[in-house]
Formats: C-alpha cells, structure tokens, sequence
C-alpha cells in the first residue's frame, strides 16, 4: 500500500487539470497523434478512473462504460473527479492489495504494478490533456520519480503495441517528469498551438 499517497496525490492533479479542461473543444488537437482531445478524455476518464475501481474490486469494465462518450456529458470533469475519489477510496482497503489483478485472460499482474500504472496513466495522460489545454502538471518528486520509473520499466513493451512513440532527446539533467514524458515518446515542450 506504499504507493496509495502517490495514487491520491495523481488523482488529485488529474482532477484539477480536468476541471481546468471542461471546455475545450473535442476535435483540438493533442501531444497523442492519433487522438484528438474528446478521445484521449474518453481513454483517460475510462481507465484511469472507472477502470482503477474496478481493477481495486477485481470487477470487469461494464460494456456499457467501454462505449460510453464521458468527454460529451458537460460536467464530465466533476464526474471524473467524483469517480476518482471512489478508486483512490477503494485502493485505501487492504483487501485491493492482496493476490493479483487479472486484467486480460491468462494475464495477471501484482496491485503494485497495477497501481504504478495508473499512476503512469494520470500523470502522463494528465500531461498530454495539460498540454492541449493550456495548463501545467504540477507533481511533488518523489512521485515524478515513481512515474519516470514505471516508464522506464514499461516503455518497450508499450512501444511494441503502439503505445509509446520512439524516445525524445531532452538534456539528461532535465526535470524528472519530463524525462518521463520524452521516454515515453513526447515532448515536453509540446503546446497545442505547435500542432499541425
């Protein structure tokens, strides 16, 4: 259960930089190529927060949820935020922290990993929403640190099934997170007004 302050402090940062996206337009463009912004909320709000409860309750994702527009319902940042109040809430049982999580037939991981993965997904997700939108990602460093080391640990495997573009160069010495970002394949100085 070590890694729950870093789950809540994520959620937190992913709430907020939801609440300061409510009213953006769908179609803008982000740092995920082959997303533009309704569909990258849709991916984040789906696995990082309805997807989290049920992996601490090792429920399925409803079908219903799988193909449900979040991004179009115009309190979709408060939604969100009430819904990731609800994981960070269910991961604080101990009983989410014992045996494994399956997440796909035959493929189970320990909650850690689970949970360090979505915590990868809040933040880096949370960045790319950030980026389209105006705002910043604020992150104390012992998370960052956490988050560069999911990175590091996943970003071949995420490569190999398109999840992760090639690496970006940015100065060794930069910044944790954004060390981070460019290892998973984005740039840090990404704006929206830098695309296409």
């Amino acid at each position: 259960m070590e890694l729950h302050p870093h789950l809540a402090v994520a959620a937190a940062e992913a709430a907020r930089i939801a609440r300061g996206a409510g009213t953006a337009a769908p179609d803008a463009p982000t740092p995920c190529a082959d997303m533009n912004l309704g569909a990258l909320l849709n991916h984040w709000i789906l696995y990082s927060a309805f997807g989290l409860e049920k992996r601490a309750r090792r429920e399925p994702l409803p079908e219903e949820l799988l193909n449900r527009d979040f991004a179009a319902d115009p309190d979709w940042a408060e939604t969100y935020a009430a819904q990731l109040d609800r994981a960070v809430a269910a991961w604080a049982e101990p009983a989410a922290w014992e045996g494994d999580v399956e997440v796909g037939p035959g493929m189970t991981f320990p909650p850690a990993t689970i949970v360090g993965l979505i915590v990868k997904e809040l933040t880096v997700h949370g960045w790319d929403v950030a980026a389209a939108t105006g705002q910043t990602v604020e992150l104390p460093e012992d998370t960052a640190k956490l988050v560069l080391t999911v990175v590091e640990e996943h970003a071949e495997v995420y490569r190999q099934y398109d999840g992760f573009a090639d690496p970006v160069e940015i100065p060794a010495d930069a910044p944790t997170f954004e060390r981070a970002l460019a290892l998973s394949g984005r740039d840090p100085k990404w704006r929206a007004a830098s695309a296409g």
